[in-house]
Order: C-alpha cells, then structure tokens, then sequence
C-alpha cells in the first residue's frame, strides 16, 4: 500500500493478504494502520464468528466493541450479506434476527459502524479501503495543521 502499512493482529484466523503487511499483536481488532493502531481498527467476521460471539462470547464481543468505541475511527466487517446473516448457520441456536439485532444495536450504541461485505474477497477489499481512507484523511489532517 502507498505511503502506509497495514497490521494484521498475530490471533486473527485465515488473515486477509496485503501487499507489505505485517503482523503484529493489536490490543482491538484484527486490522489497523502501523503506528496508528491506537486509532484505528477494524474487526472481522464470518457469519459463524459473529454468532458464536454474539452467543457464547458475548461478554468478550461486548469488550471488543467498547475498546472499539474508544478508537477515532473503528468499523466491523461481516463476511456476509444481510439476507446470507439472517439464515442461522447450523451450529447455532440463536434466533437470526436477535443476532442482527445486537450487531445493530451495539453498532448505535458504540458509534461504530457495521458493514455487511457480502463474502470475503469483498471484505478483504473493504477492509483494505477503511484503512486507506483513514489514512489519507489523517495525513490531510497533520499537513492542515502544520501549514496552520
């Protein structure tokens, strides 16, 4: 990537490939920007991900969005479409729509974003974008305020 560098936390599954990327251990999420990972994150979800945390994990997810909350900019990216989210996948025995429903509610509560990517080629390329469009507001940001 031009100019930056994405971090990929050392626990995530299956990892996203970015050109140049390094892994690292992140304190919130799965993806951020080397040198602003205090700033900015990402987390990703597969659809049976998602439900186990929302269920069993819940307590942990729950922790994870409030660190979230905490950044200047964080968003979850679900490997799913909407409609794909809402049929139960088969080890679950959590009602779909109490499922979306906590994404959805905690994505108002904490002020962090929810997209659904639809699968993971279009995650990984979401995911990648997020983490460019940051970067390229914040470097804007530090030159206005060095010509300021």
């Amino acid at each position: 990537m031009d100019g930056f560098t994405i971090a990929i936390d050392t626990r995530e599954q299956l990892p996203y490939e970015f050109p140049g990327a390094v892994v690292k251990t992140l304190s919130t999420g799965d993806y951020s920007l080397e040198g602003l990972e205090d700033q900015v994150a990402i987390e990703r979800k597969t659809k049976a991900d998602a439900y186990g945390s929302l269920g069993q994990g819940r307590a942990r997810f729950r922790r994870e969005w409030e660190r979230l909350a905490g950044l200047d900019y964080a968003a979850v990216v679900v490997e799913d479409s909407v409609p794909g989210f809402l049929r139960r996948p088969p080890h679950s025995k959590m009602n779909p729509r109490s499922a979306i429903g906590s994404l959805l509610a905690w994505s108002v509560r904490y002020r962090v974003p929810v997209f659904f990517a639809g699968d993971r080629t279009h995650g990984q390329a979401l995911t990648g974008k997020l983490l460019e469009m940051f970067w390229k507001y914040r470097h804007a940001e530090v030159r206005h305020e060095h010509l300021t």
